[in-house]
C-alpha cells in the first residue's frame, strides 16, 4: 500500500533520473569504467552531482584532500536540508538510517510537500518514496553503463545535461510568482560569492548566504 501510494509522487523523479542516470553511466563508460563501477558508485556514494564531478577525479592522480573538499563543496546543501528532516524522521526506528542515507534533493522535495494517506503509516510512506527514488538512480546508472559500452559516438558535451536540468528546474520555479524572491536570492548569492571566492570555492559561502537570507526573510517569503 505504501509503494502504491508513493509511486505516483515519484514519477517525475523517475523521468529525471532515467535521463541523468543513463547519462552518468555513459560518461563513466567513456572513461573506461564498466557498468559495475557505475552501479557501485550510485549504490554506495549516491551523490548525484558529485558523482559527475568524481568522474574527472577518477582520471587524475588520487588526492584525498581534494576529493574531500570537492565533495563537501558540491554536496554541502545536504547538511542544510538534512537537518530540517530530523523532526519528520523522529520515531522512525531502524528505517531512519535508510531514510538518512538515501535522502537526496528530489526525495527531500517530495517528503516536504506531501503528506501520507490516512491508511498508510508515515514511516512506510516516506520509506517507499526514498527507496523508489534510490532504485531509479541506481538502475539508470547501471543501464547507462551497459549502453555506454556499446556506443562509439563522440560524447563531448554530454555532461552538460546536469546544468541543463538545473536551469529547467529554475525556470519551473520562476513561473510561480511566490517563488521568485527565493529564486533571486539564490542567483544573487551565487553570483556575489562567485565574484568574491572564485569558481572553486564559492559553493559553501553561497549556501551560507542563501540559508541566512531565507531564515531572516522566512516570514515574508512564506506568506
Amino acid at each position: 500500500a505504501a509503494v502504491l501510494a508513493a509511486f505516483p509522487h515519484t514519477l517525475p523523479v523517475l523521468m529525471g533520473f532515467a535521463c541523468l542516470g543513463l547519462t552518468y553511466g555513459v560518461l563513466m563508460a567513456s572513461k573506461g569504467y564498466g557498468p559495475l563501477w557505475s552501479l557501485l558508485m550510485s549504490a554506495i556514494a549516491f551523490g548525484g552531482s558529485m558523482q559527475y564531478v568524481a568522474i574527472s577525479l577518477l582520471t587524475i592522480p588520487f588526492d584525498p584532500l581534494q576529493a574531500f573538499l570537492m565533495s563537501l563543496m558540491v554536496n554541502a546543501r545536504h547538511l542544510f536540508y538534512g537537518l530540517s528532516m530530523l523532526p519528520k524522521y523522529r520515531g522512525m526506528g531502524r528505517a531512519r538510517d535508510v531514510l538518512v542515507f538515501m535522502l537526496c534533493d528530489e526525495t527531500f522535495s517530495i517528503t516536504c510537500s506531501t503528506d501520507p494517506p490516512e491508511n498508510v503509516p508515515a514511516r512506510d510512506f516516506y520509506l517507499a518514496i526514498t527507496v523508489l527514488d534510490y532504485l531509479y538512480w541506481v538502475t539508470a546508472s547501471f543501464l547507462g553503463g551497459l549502453l555506454g559500452g556499446l556506443l562509439t559516438a563522440d560524447l563531448t558535451g554530454l555532461d552538460f545535461v546536469l546544468t541543463a536540468l538545473i536551469f529547467v528546474l529554475f525556470l519551473e520555479k520562476w513561473e510561480h510568482r511566490a517563488d521568485r524572491p527565493s529564486a533571486l536570492i539564490g542567483v544573487a548569492a551565487a553570483v556575489i560569492c562567485l565574484a568574491l571566492f572564485g569558481q572553486s570555492g564559492f559553493i559553501i559561502p553561497a549556501m551560507g548566504v542563501i540559508l541566512a537570507a531565507l531564515l531572516l526573510g522566512r516570514k515574508k517569503l512564506c506568506r
